[in-house]
């Protein structure tokens, strides 16, 4: 077993050219589809891979790994089903954050700001475009809630299988989308001798400010 005292010996040194200002789009959007592609290109697995953190009215954090499934200037998509401990915590308290983590890269991505849920037609539209399984899942799962063993998971894909093979699967009530609409986005790049580069993007009224942020 791995001695919790040889944890400090771990550590990745940072080879890329400084990150400037004058490099950045001033919309962070677009900031973020620039290096979204790079990191596409870089065959980095499942990039739109993201940590979602959320939080009840008591202060609880709660962190998990989900999709981007869509973005553009009005916020940040991802889906689940709206009783899952995320969407109870949203309803609570409807902010989040996101992280995106381009290990490979020696980059990183948070971007925070509140959640609303999309429409239904969007919903709806991105629901029909998933594959098969991935439809029946979303009827298969009542996320979160406890289960005795897998095998009921099973079961239960087995009968609706057989129910919906020769037609449509309809989007379930309680499944969809949420934004994340931000208003602070921060890209990281790691750099020699931990003098890391972060630049923030921090919404004043209809436009953004930029700010280079200490290491």
């Amino acid at each position: 077993m791995q001695s919790s005292s040889d944890i400090h010996h771990y550590r990745q040194e940072y080879n890329a050219e400084p990150l400037q200002e004058e490099s950045l789009h001033p919309n962070p959007v677009e900031q973020f589809r620039a290096w979204f592609e790079e990191a596409r290109q870089a065959s980095i697995p499942e990039p739109n891979a993201m940590t979602l953190g959320t939080a009840d009215t008591a202060g609880r954090v709660s962190c998990r790994m989900v999709l981007l499934k869509a973005y553009d200037e009005r916020g940040f998509v991802f889906f689940t089903n709206y009783g899952s401990r995320k969407a109870r915590q949203i309803t609570e308290n409807p902010q989040a954050s996101l992280l995106f983590p381009w290990i490979t890269m020696a980059r990183q991505v948070e971007i925070s700001g509140s959640v609303e849920k999309i429409s239904a037609a969007e919903s709806l539209a991105y629901f029909l475009s998933r594959p098969f399984g991935s439809r029946l899942g979303a009827w298969v799962s009542d996320q979160s809630e406890i289960i005795s063993s897998r095998q009921i998971l099973l079961e239960k894909f087995k009968k609706l299988k057989l129910q919906f093979a020769h037609g449509e699967v309809p989007k379930p009530e309680g499944w969809g989308g949420y934004r994340v609409v931000p208003d602070r986005l921060e890209f990281w790049q790691g750099g020699h001798d931990r003098l890391h580069d972060r630049f923030c993007y921090s919404r004043e009224g209809m436009a953004w400010k930029i700010n280079r942020l200490s290491p």
